[in-house]
């Protein structure tokens, strides 16, 4: 991804949404509170029904919208805002939204089809999923909170999302959309309570965000095009990685166009991530670039895993069919909580290409070993400082 391009679509994102909001005055803009619909927030009462009829009014002004949720608790079963809408529309979340603790649904709160959304608040989106972790056999444990699918040049920021189910904010097949200063907070033990997943995604930004969960932080499924991510403070959590890839036969399993940057990592099981399984249908991910990363008792800071299977029942002989190249790591400073700090394993099927170490220095924060690196099945070059020693 050219640095150029991202820089475009940002000031894109910029200008667009100064206008839609500098646009908002009594004379060109009408609000929907939820509360003129009939919700309550004393956190008991479903108000899935008013909100609905709020959005449904929102959405359908040939013009520009705000959906307001003021101050309040308000409980929510799962509802779905669906578009197209005929004007820009916005959503502001003041108040405390909650989940119910009975969910069979896929996601909570859903936007679907919708072209110029903002949503954006000094509220709270609570999953309340302690409800659910560790409970086997029950489908609403992989409710994800807040969910994006078809959403196009839109802007997601300042939330605070807690406590999902399982993901808290997902993007699916969405096109230059931009999530900026959000908090995502779920306890280290909670299963599958990644912070955000963007899956078959084109041109998205994620900035200024503070995350802590007990799974990926930003989690990147196949099918992404163009993704920057600045300026996220990860941990505790599993870190920011790519995969699992290729485990179903027909998916894309590819991804191109990732720039990571400016980013911290304290505490996490892992810092940069790359994972495929093996064996796998084939595939790409290319155009890599992480730089300016600081790392602070990370178990892997940097790791790149092509015989990823969880599984017992796994082949350890068999290899992964997909082609990982063009990967750049500049200027990866901290320290790693395990001896190998750079774990970068490939497939000999397929071997990793083109790979850039710059500038890295990393200690070991054990009391026994020395930081190493290991590689495996990569063909690369080494510049600038090497601490560990590089592998290739």
């Amino acid at each position: 991804m050219a640095a150029s391009s991202m820089v475009i679509v940002g000031t894109v994102f910029q200008l667009v949404f100064t206008l839609m909001m500098s646009s908002c005055t009594a004379n060109n803009v009408r609000f929907y509170d939820v509360t003129g619909y009939g919700a309550v927030s004393n956190g008991k009462d479903d108000n899935s029904k008013q909100f609905l009829r709020a959005w449904g009014d929102a959405c359908q002004w040939n013009g520009n919208s705000v959906m307001l949720i003021p101050k309040g608790i308000y409980k929510l079963n799962p509802v779905d805002f669906n578009g197209p809408c005929k004007g820009s529309t916005a959503v502001r979340i003041d108040g405390n939204l909650k989940a119910s603790t009975d969910i069979s649904a896929e996601a909570w709160i859903s936007f679907n089809y919708v072209d110029w959304l903002l949503v954006d608040g000094s509220g709270t989106v609570d999953g309340q999923g302690a409800s659910v972790w560790g409970k086997s056999g029950q489908p609403h444990s992989i409710v994800s909170s807040l969910v994006f699918n078809f959403v196009k040049n839109s802007k997601i920021s300042n939330l605070n999302l807690i406590n999902s189910k399982s993901v808290h904010l997902k993007l699916f097949k969405s096109e230059k959309v931009m999530i900026s200063g959000v908090k995502i907070r779920a306890p280290e033990n909670s299963p599958n309570t990644d912070g955000i997943c963007i899956a078959d995604s084109l041109d998205i930004q994620v900035q200024n965000s503070n995350i802590a969960c007990g799974d990926d932080c930003i989690s990147m499924l196949s099918g992404n095009e163009n993704v920057e991510i600045s300026g996220v403070a990860c941990g505790p959590g599993h870190g920011i990685s790519i995969g699992s890839l290729g485990q179903s036969l027909g998916d894309s399993n590819g991804l191109t166009g990732l720039h990571v940057r400016n980013c911290s990592f304290t505490g996490t099981q892992n810092g940069l991530r790359i994972k495929t399984w093996a064996p796998s249908s084939s595939g790409l991910v290319s155009n890599l670039i992480y730089e300016d990363i600081h790392m602070e008792s990370a178990d892997n800071p940097i790791i790149i895993d092509q015989h990823y299977c969880p599984s017992r029942q796994c082949d350890n002989q068999a290899q992964s069919s997909i082609q990982i190249k063009n990967v750049t790591f500049r200027n990866v400073q901290g320290d790693s909580s395990t001896p190998v700090a750079v774990n970068i394993q490939c497939s000999s099927k397929v071997p990793c290409s083109e790979f850039k170490l710059q500038d890295i220095n990393l200690s070991y924060s054990g009391r026994e070993g020395v930081v190493k690196s290991e590689c495996l099945n990569v063909d690369g070059q080494a510049y600038g400082q090497q601490h560990p020693p590089g592998c290739f």
